[in-house]
């Protein structure tokens, strides 16, 4: 209901497909409005005019709709209440539990300011030896994973929330399926985990324009927890491409002129001030943001993972390998590029040489593998790469591995000596001599 000092406008200017605009004073931009009693934001000011968005649409809106401003941005009630809890788009919970009390915070602030950062130096594992193995992550990273839509990315996504050594995890779902919601719900509840995340979501039975409200609202709530409690986040976004989906039908509802890939001019901008959350503190305290970006089928050159890519620091393939039957993370595709911040130094110092080593094995299968398909007679050795190749996919590159750092160093290990020599392998002596298994 409406108070005793707020206007109340009843003239509508003008109404497209998702706004409307109407003439009024003292509003601020994003502030957010009612009109004909849906949600709306204030997109545009220009003088008097002001261009609001509706969320759930402008179908039904009459030029004589009530427009009434609250005064105030979306906000997010934060405490350690949050903790456990379901929330959706407008950070109201969809659990079934009371409402969050706490100090409330306007979301979609700046990011940190560049000399509050401190360079990211602390391992941040996550239990899968696709990543920690030869695409370590940093504590204050920004990552994506790139995957084809079938691929299970969301199953992935709860793996790492589950694994991953962290004291938070923020979960931000855009336009999950319902089945993928109750997935995550009942993942967590199960593991009994559920004390250290907190999960805001949009499903696909919501208006899509929500989907832009979700990962302000998962930035917002980590970070409290960073900086206020000074813990170590992970926030976790999925899936990014349907964000920018839902940024491109707002763009084109509002007639403006549609860039690479039918996506807004803004595109980059509006992804990079979402990375940019990522931070390490001085203090401690910490943001990694790991997403998902879905490729439509396939492709690379995308307006959406093309300007992923420059904005992170690295991503992470997830493929079907068809020789065991696994989606992996793929080595060739995939790279972190702070890894050499922590491999070696935090952990075990054979991790550099055993990660390289393993990967140009991995290589030469693939060329033992191209010679086998045009006819080629293959070689010893070549039967050997392709014998570590199918090991090296199912022990440490399938996303089922859960194991520790120190146990993916010596399986490699066990799988260098169990298909080469010592010399084939390639990794110096003194580290050969410290980690070779003696029964091989």
């Amino acid at each position: 209901m409406p108070t005793a000092f707020q206007r109340i406008y009843t003239k509508v200017e003008e109404i497209t497909k998702a706004t409307c605009t109407v003439r009024a004073t003292d509003v601020g931009y994003e502030d957010l409005a009612t009109v004909n009693g849906q949600l709306a934001q204030v997109v545009k000011i220009m003088g008097d005019e002001v261009t609001l968005q509706v969320f759930a649409g402008t179908e039904g809106v009459p030029t004589n709709a009530e427009v009434i401003f609250l005064g105030k941005a979306p906000s997010l009630k934060v405490s350690e209440a949050l903790a456990g809890r379901f929330f959706n788009a407008y950070g109201n919970p969809i659990d079934g539990g009371p409402e969050v009390e706490g100090e409330e915070q306007e979301i979609g602030g700046p990011s940190v300011n560049p000399v509050r950062r401190k360079q990211p130096s602390e391992l941040i594992t996550t239990g899968i030896a696709g990543i920690d193995l030869n695409n370590t992550l940093v504590t204050g990273q920004k990552i994506p994973f790139f995957a084809d839509p079938d691929q299970p990315f969301n199953q992935v996504m709860a793996t790492v929330a589950l694994r991953t050594a962290a004291d938070r995890i923020v979960l931000g779902g855009i336009g999950l399926t319902n089945d993928d919601y109750l997935y995550f719900k009942s993942v967590f509840e199960n593991a009994g985990a559920l004390h250290r995340i907190v999960s805001f979501v949009n499903t696909t039975e919501d208006p899509t324009v929500e989907r832009l409200l979700v990962p302000d609202m998962a930035l917002t709530a980590a970070e409290y927890f960073a900086v206020e409690k000074k813990e170590k986040v992970l926030v976790l976004l999925t899936d990014m491409t349907l964000y920018a989906d839902a940024l491109s039908i707002v763009s084109n509802r509002m007639d403006q002129i549609p860039s690479k890939d039918s996506m807004p001019g803004s595109l980059y901008s509006d992804l990079a001030k979402l990375y940019e959350k990522a931070v390490q503190f001085d203090d401690g305290g910490s943001i990694t943001i790991v997403a998902v970006t879905t490729l439509s089928g396939g492709d690379i050159t995308h307006a959406i993972p093309d300007n992923t890519g420059y904005i992170t620091e690295g991503q992470l393939f997830l493929r079907r390998d068809t020789d065991i039957g696994k989606v992996i993370v793929d080595p060739f595709r995939s790279l972190s590029r702070l890894k050499q911040l922590v491999i070696g130094k935090k952990t075990r110092g054979d991790h550099p040489q055993v990660m390289n080593a393993a990967v140009r094995l991995y290589a030469d299968a693939a060329n033992a593998r191209t010679k086998l398909e045009n006819g080629f007679e293959l070689t010893d050795y070549d039967e050997r790469t392709l014998e570590f190749a199918r090991e090296y996919s199912d022990k440490l590159l399938a996303i089922d591995v859960n194991i520790d750092t120190d146990k993916m160093l010596d399986t490699a290990w066990q799988l260098f000596a169990a298909h080469f020599s010592k010399a084939e392998v390639g990794i110096k002596q003194s580290l050969t001599d410290q980690y070779w298994p003696e029964n091989q």
